[in-house]
């Protein structure tokens, strides 16, 4: 009775993954106190921070669906997106920082791709974008020190 009872669980799990018609994109946003646009023992998370994820044709560019979604108190954020998006490409990126002394966008890491379809061989609905983020305006003064032990850094350099 039970081995049938789990069947039955596992495949209506995998039905209804198939049928889904909604996906949660997840994500990140945090401060960059080094201004190297990845993640350093100096990150701090960015809570209040908008982001935008925006679906577009592959042909023509022309968009499809747009959401917007703010962090939490953790740097998270979290947003609904309905519908098969296969032949789209989907992006988020941010939008606005929260905090005045971390507010410039990134140069080169502004948006994070996301593949939202049942066609990549990714189980369930849940998506994970790369995390973006703001910087300072300046380096935080321990950033040699962090980027030296990170291996980044030669010991003589400076920022």
């Amino acid at each position: 009775m039970a081995k049938s009872y789990l069947i039955a669980l596992c495949f209506y799990s995998i039905l209804s993954y198939a049928y889904a018609d909604s996906w949660m994109v997840e994500g990140k946003v945090y401060c960059d106190s080094c201004r190297v646009e990845f993640e350093t023992k100096l990150t701090q998370s960015l809570p209040g921070a908008t982001v935008r994820l925006e679906c577009r044709e592959r042909d023509n560019g022309t968009v499809t669906y747009t959401v917007e979604g703010i962090s939490d108190s953790k740097g998270s954020y979290h947003m609904e997106v309905p519908g098969e998006h296969e032949d789209e490409i989907c992006e988020v990126k941010t939008v606005k920082s929260s905090r005045e002394d971390c507010g410039e966008p990134f140069k080169g890491n502004v948006r994070a791709r996301i593949l939202l379809t049942k066609n990549v061989g990714v189980l369930g609905r849940r998506r994970f974008a790369n995390p973006l983020g703001f910087m300072t305006k300046k380096p935080h003064t321990e950033c040699n020190k962090v980027l030296e032990d990170m291996g980044f850094l030669p010991s003589e350099v400076e920022l």
